[in-house]
This record gives C-alpha cells, sequence and structure tokens, in this order.
C-alpha cells in the first residue's frame, strides 16, 4: 500500500479528518481520535499503525511484519504497527484499518456518533 492509497481508503471512511503531525506521519481520526497512523519506517516502506481487538493484538504481535505499536502499545493500548508489507496483504490491512475506524467511532459517545452520522 502507498501513502496516496492508504490516504485514499482512510479518506473514504466515514467521518474522517486528516492532519499530518508527529513527524509528518499521516493521521486519520474519526470523531476528534485517533484510528490509522501512517509515516516511513527505516527501509522507506510504508509502515500503518491501527487500534485492534485484544485478541487480534495478540496474533499480530508476533506475525512477520507486524509489531505492538511504539509508544502506544507500550502505555498498555492495543494498537498494532504494520511495518513490512511482506506478511500482510493490502486487503487484510484495509480491513484491519476499517475495524480500528469501527473501535474508535463506537468510543465516542452516542450524541457525537449521532452528530458525525455514525448512527442515527
Amino acid at each position: 500500500m502507498t501513502k496516496d492509497q492508504f490516504n485514499e481508503f482512510c479518506k473514504n471512511l466515514t467521518a474522517t479528518t486528516f492532519v499530518e503531525q508527529w513527524g509528518n506521519a499521516q493521521v486519520w481520526k474519526v470523531g476528534g481520535k485517533v484510528f490509522a497512523i501512517a509515516g516511513w519506517n527505516k527501509n522507506e516502506q510504508l509502515s500503518v499503525t491501527f487500534k485492534t481487538t485484544d485478541l487480534n493484538f495478540d496474533i499480530l504481535k508476533d506475525h512477520p511484519g507486524c509489531q505492538p505499536a511504539p509508544y502506544l502499545a507500550s502505555r498498555g493500548f492495543k494498537w498494532i504497527q504494520r511495518f513490512d508489507d511482506c506478511e500482510m496483504k493490502d486487503k487484510e490491512l484495509k480491513q484491519y484499518i476499517q475495524d480500528s475506524h469501527a473501535l474508535i467511532a463506537q468510543a465516542l459517545s452516542k450524541k457525537k456518533q449521532r452528530e458525525l452520522g455514525l448512527i442515527q
């Protein structure tokens, strides 16, 4: 997945906003809360960080090309960083990003979810 493909995919999820921060990282939010981050790793490949469920965190933390997200996971948050695409296909990555968006959106207040058109 390229940076442009990442941004296009995130842009098409419901009620998202974009900001470039933390050293030019591509940061996507829903309701003001981060759900996906992309930047470059030392191999110049796109590195993508996303929130995940406890079960998926346990599975992905040892998956080739993935690791617990630096900073976030060390503080007990269930975030994974996909730093090498050799094992995880773009289709899988997109599903994890979409799931991250849903996890973050579900944690918003019902009022905020309604305002953003996430629920009726």
